[in-house]
């Protein structure tokens, strides 16, 4: 057995030759596919980024939720 023939360089060689859901997604749905391989790119691009971004907008709505709260619980508005 050659080491062009292991087990693991055939999964490997496999798994580039294996498509993605593309190939069995029904000609009307294409479209949707599409927008949904999109958005997967992006993930795989910017996913730290994106997810850092949401992070920080969560962390500020929330602290100025709670900072509304505490304002209205003292009395001062």
């Amino acid at each position: 057995m050659s080491d062009d023939d292991s087990p693991e360089s055939v999964a490997e060689e496999s798994a580039q030759q294996a498509g993605g859901l593309g190939e069995i997604i029904p000609d009307p749905l294409l479209p949707v596919w599409n927008q949904v391989e999109k958005i997967q790119a992006f993930r795989r691009t910017h996913g730290s980024k994106y997810v850092g971004a949401l992070e920080l907008l969560t962390a500020i709505a929330l602290t100025g939720g709670y900072v509304w709260w505490l304002l209205i619980f003292l009395e001062l508005l």
